[in-house]
């Protein structure tokens, strides 16, 4: 299975496509935002996301019960949720900058829309894919509207059971997009590595027939280099500016110098992984002299038998295979033999 963001194929037979998710760690600030998307760049990311929506179009200005944050959140100074996402939101022109930015580095980019006018929006800029965050698996208009763009969709399931999770699924495959990755993600943050439970990466593929991957909130790269070798073609992780703590979302973020290094981790597991093989490689080879093959172990005149007594089956590899010990016992040899002489069959004969 395969598909392309952009001019990047992801899924079978392809390196992990990585993500680095900048969400609301700009600050809105176009300096800082820039910066994210070269250090993306230099860490080796393949694709810049963000979040497409505005406080308005994702909640109300209310301050009721329903819509105050918790005070044991890590948003709780925010009060409440239009706050939070008025503060956190990506603007449309600085969209444009962001994605101008990883054009002109050679990345893609994509977005997650959070209302159907964002998808217009969106298509306006030429995205990639799109993205359908966990809290929006049940927001079926949305998906279905997504869908229609004939684009490839990663769904997030971080708060989907599995009904959620098929009709999320079953409503892209009804307007015929089947350009489908699916994430594993617990949503909380950061996430707990117990909770990663990542080993589904692999069900997700079968019980789906999609591609998969991992929305990794946690810390550490575990997960994330795990999710490799489970079959998971894409992985999607927080970045932020190295030492930054003001971004809204920086306390689970990555910096760039780690960043880098789940990269690079995530590199050497795919090498590690290569492919099915049964052959000896060429690194191995030059050990096959540690194998073990037939010798001489004492003197032995010509005319006179093969026997248990003046043959040995030791290290090094350079003469008979230890496939023949058997045949070439009571053979008689040709000709005279010295202790550490190879056997050959050549040197030998019937009685």
């Amino acid at each position: 299975m395969e598909l392309k963001i952009g001019k990047t194929f992801v899924g079978t037979g392809h390196p992990c496509f990585i993500v680095a998710e900048i969400s609301a760690n700009h600050n809105q600030s176009i300096d800082k935002a820039k910066k994210i998307v070269k250090a993306a760049k230099n860490s080796g990311a393949n694709a810049i996301k963000i979040q497409t929506y505005t406080a308005d179009s994702i909640t109300l200005n209310s301050n009721k019960k329903d819509f105050k944050i918790p005070k044991n959140s890590p948003w709780s100074k925010y009060k409440n949720l239009w706050n939070l996402y008025n503060k956190a939101h990506t603007s449309r022109e600085l969209h444009k900058i962001i994605f101008k930015e990883a054009k002109k580095l050679d990345m893609e980019y994509f977005s997650s829309p959070f209302d159907e006018n964002s998808v217009d929006f969106l298509e306006s800029l030429n995205v990639g894919a799109y993205k359908i965050a966990s809290p929006e698996i049940n927001h079926i208009p949305l998906i279905k509207k997504v869908a229609k763009t004939k684009k490839p969709v990663i769904l997030s399931s971080g708060l989907s059971n599995l009904e959620d999770l098929k009709l999320a699924i079953n409503t892209l495959k009804k307007y015929n997009n089947k350009k489908i990755i699916v994430l594993k993600c617990n949503t909380s943050y950061p996430s707990p590595i117990k909770d990663s439970n990542i080993i589904t990466i692999s069900d997700i593929k079968k019980r789906f027939k999609v591609l998969s991957g991992l929305s990794d909130h946690t810390i550490e790269n575990t997960s994330s280099i795990l999710s490799v070798a489970l079959g998971g073609s894409l992985i999607e992780k927080h970045i932020k500016l190295d030492n930054d703590i003001n971004g809204i979302d920086s306390f689970f973020s990555l910096g760039p110098k780690k960043f880098s290094s789940l990269v690079k981790e995530i590199r050497t597991a795919e090498l590690a992984l290569g492919k099915i093989s049964y052959k000896i490689t060429k690194s191995a080879s030059k050990n096959l002299k540690g194998m073990r093959s037939i010798y001489v172990s004492r003197k032995i005149k010509k005319g006179e038998k093969i026997t248990q007594y003046n043959v040995k089956i030791i290290r090094p590899s350079y003469s008979l295979a230890p496939k023949h010990y058997e045949k070439i016992i009571g053979k008689i040899s040709i000709k005279d033999l010295d202790i550490g002489d190879r056997i050959s069959l050549k040197k030998l004969k019937d009685k």
